[in-house]
């Protein structure tokens, strides 16, 4: 039955998890030492903007790139794996119980995701930023591959309870017979 609420959840998840190889993952502003506004955003695959001293002579915003900042390979394989473990997992809807235990692992991951996302990779990679340009006033904003990753682990939770409670009718009603 692949046509369950658990079924929705974890394409939805699986969609959101897509969002982050697309949108950032934060954007930080702050201020240089002369006043100059120096900006930058921290994605999943990097992209760099490279710094021009006309930019930087005419008082315009500096974006500093992420390249040498902060390696991002952890967070692309979790993304990567959490996003292809929800959309594996549609398709055992025959065994509830793996279902439910791989749905787990996917959930984990995300977690953990999230966790690298906050504890690690932003700070460093405004640390890191901010140092090299001696930046001060410092001001992070989260953007949508953030809330996509949230959004995603809250749709695995929800799927792997749904199909918790399919099982649990399965078996209410096999002591029924």
């Amino acid at each position: 039955m692949i046509q369950r609420k658990q079924t929705i959840f974890l394409l939805l998840a699986a969609c959101a998890m897509a969002l982050c190889f697309v949108f950032p993952i934060a954007s930080f502003e702050a201020k240089a030492p002369l006043g100059m506004p120096v900006t930058g955003q921290f994605r999943m695959i990097p992209k760099d903007v490279p710094e021009t001293m006309s930019q930087i002579l005419n008082g315009e915003p500096v974006e500093i790139g992420q390249r040498g900042y902060v390696k991002t390979w952890p967070l692309v394989v979790l993304t990567i794996a959490s996003g292809l473990i929800a959309l594996g997992s549609i398709f055992m809807y025959k065994n509830r119980v793996r279902q439910m235990r791989v749905v787990a692992v996917g959930f984990l991951l995300g977690v953990v995701d999230l966790f690298l996302i906050f504890i690690w990779a932003v700070d460093s990679f405004v640390d890191q930023a901010t140092k090299a340009m001696a930046c001060t006033e410092v001001h992070v904003s989260y953007g949508v591959a953030t809330w996509a990753i949230i959004a995603a682990v809250v749709l695995m939770f929800l799927a792997q309870r749904f199909i918790r409670k399919d099982e649990e009718k399965v078996r209410a009603a096999d002591r029924l017979r």
